[in-house]
């Protein structure tokens, strides 16, 4: 098997600084699988991209890096502080650190970074930046527009990789495709988009930070992320030795990996959430009652019980529950309940025939219903798809291309419902999905209206402290609760798979999940 065939004999050959809890560690080629939401990312392009995948944040070192606890530790950015009023933002930068393509980072580099994500989609991370200011080689300061309570928590996102603005420039369109310049441990090798994303160590990286054992070079020499959409597949490639670590684990598979010799299932706090976005703009979703019975057909407890064993949590809101801003009013959560999904839909005129379908004025209840390709999301859409025929909408599904599905919501109207999900750990994905300036993707809903941009605004940039901001995006959220814009579907827990003959993965991932900090620390046998 592979496993067996790149292991190497240890002993007299490795220096006893090469050893490491009883593994040696000399660096070797690894191969795991991207989890199914990360498959079909279209580039490495940290500035521009609006879907990235785990590979990102090993190309690219971040200013700073978010622990499970949520607390906050330089990388790129050693110290920081903000005066009172939140107004002026100091950060120390890290000495000695160069770009693989042997240009250096300094404080030239953020005067450059910051700038960039003007007129983007990612613009929304620094908007609240007025200037910046190279007070030395390696110190900058913001002056704000508005105090940003959330701007460490940006920096410490994917997005906010930094790349080298010599490679960056000179690649143009191309950057993130052609090729990818960071400074983090590893570099790009290649890149096939929907198949594979190669990487080489970077030998010469020092930056590790508090939350890997590692500071040096990572102990792998060569990692490959493959994209495999089909879970049964990704899972025999584990179980043969094709790959060495699954990167998720849907948990209908969990019991029967745990029960695998030799092969080691780890859970960790869930970050992610599936919803049904419903496009507002096309009929008959554009009747607030028709919306609202979309989403109260959805049984999430069925869901949790059928097709997850119980393990993760139903959602009832769009923000995970560990978020602050998701403790909402319980009267505003979006529960199953179908008797009410029946009665809306009577109220706005669809009569249900004998069968249980549904007409109005000789139009029959007939909507589109889009996936992406992948078992999870396959399965979750024929889920759906049987709980709307049960109060009278008929789905027919479309599944599409993970690559490209994003352009084809951009086309606006072709969509009227979808299965989604998304990952990430800070409120301000509400208005990455439901801001009226993204219409078409990533607002799928195509949701405009004046009272959430008021207290969209009002979120995003009207929160001095971090209490007022919990504040201000909990009324923008119980908001868009009201309105029905999508339908909440399941919070899965995190779960990652591996060979235990071919690595050593740390116990504790100092982490919201697996990214730079842990690979670090992987230890190949």
């Amino acid at each position: 098997m592979k496993i067996f065939a790149r292991r190497l004999l240890a002993g007299a050959l490795l220096s006893s600084t090469f050893l490491m809890s009883g593994f040696a560690a000399v660096a070797q080629d690894v191969t795991m699988v991207l989890p199914a939401r990360e498959v079909g990312a279209p580039t490495y392009d940290p500035i521009r991209g609006t879907k990235l995948n785990v590979a990102t944040t090993l190309i690219y070192d971040r200013m700073m890096l978010q622990d499970a606890d949520q607390s906050f530790h330089g990388q790129l950015a050693t110290e920081w502080s903000v005066t009172e009023d939140g107004m002026e933002w100091v950060f120390k930068l890290r000495p000695g650190v160069s770009f693989h393509d042997g240009e250096p980072f300094n404080a030239a580099t953020i005067a450059w970074w910051i700038p960039k994500f003007a007129g983007t989609e990612n613009a929304f991370m620094t908007e609240a930046i007025a200037s910046v200011e190279i007070i030395d080689d390696l110190t900058v300061k913001f002056t704000m527009k508005n105090p940003d309570p959330n701007l460490l928590s940006n920096m410490a996102t994917t997005f906010m990789g930094v790349p080298s603005p010599k490679a960056y420039d000179a690649m143009g369109d191309g950057y993130g495709v052609t090729g990818a310049v960071g400074t983090g441990p590893f570099k790009l090798e290649s890149f096939t988009v929907g198949q594979e994303t190669v990487l080489v160590r970077n030998d010469a990286y020092t930056s590790g930070s508090a939350l890997s054992e590692n500071k040096g070079p990572a102990h792998i020499a060569r990692l490959t992320f493959r994209e495999i959409a089909d879970d049964s597949t990704a899972f025999l490639e584990l179980k043969t030795g094709g790959v060495d670590m699954l990167l998720s684990v849907p948990a209908d598979f969990r019991t029967t990996m745990e029960a695998e010799a030799g092969l080691t299932v780890v859970t960790m706090p869930g970050r992610e959430l599936f919803y049904m976005p419903i496009n507002t703009t096309v009929a008959p979703f554009d009747d607030i009652k028709v919306r609202q019975a979309a989403a109260l057909a959805v049984n999430q407890p069925e869901i949790l019980a059928n097709l997850y064993g119980g393990i993760g949590a139903v959602a009832d809101t769009f923000l995970t529950a560990a978020l602050l801003e998701g403790k909402v009013k319980d009267e505003l959560r979006i529960s199953y309940d179908p008797d009410r999904a029946k009665a809306l839909l009577d109220e706005a005129g669809w009569v249900a025939a004998a069968d249980g379908t549904r007409s109005k004025d000789g139009t029959p209840m007939t909507v589109k219903l889009w996936t992406q390709n992948g078992t999870e999301f396959r399965r979750i859409t024929e889920v759906i798809q049987a709980q709307l025929a049960a109060v009278g909408i008929t789905a027919e599904i479309t599944v599409l291309d993970p690559a490209s599905i994003n352009d084809e919501y951009k086309k606006m109207t072709e969509h009227q419902l979808a299965v989604r999900s998304y990952s990430y750990e800070n409120a301000d994905i509400l208005d990455w999905f439901f801001s009226a300036e993204r219409l078409g993707y990533p607002n799928v809903s195509m949701w405009t209206d004046a009272v959430a941009e008021e207290l969209r605004i009002k979120a995003m940039t009207g929160s001095r402290t971090w209490d007022e901001r919990v504040v201000n995006f909990t009324a923008y959220h119980e908001y868009v609760l009201t309105q029905f814009v999508f339908a909440p579907i399941y919070q899965p827990v995190q779960s990652y798979a591996f060979t235990t003959d071919a690595l050593m993965v740390p116990e504790v991932i100092r982490s919201t999940r697996v990214q730079s900090q842990t690979f670090l620390d992987i230890m190949v046998k």
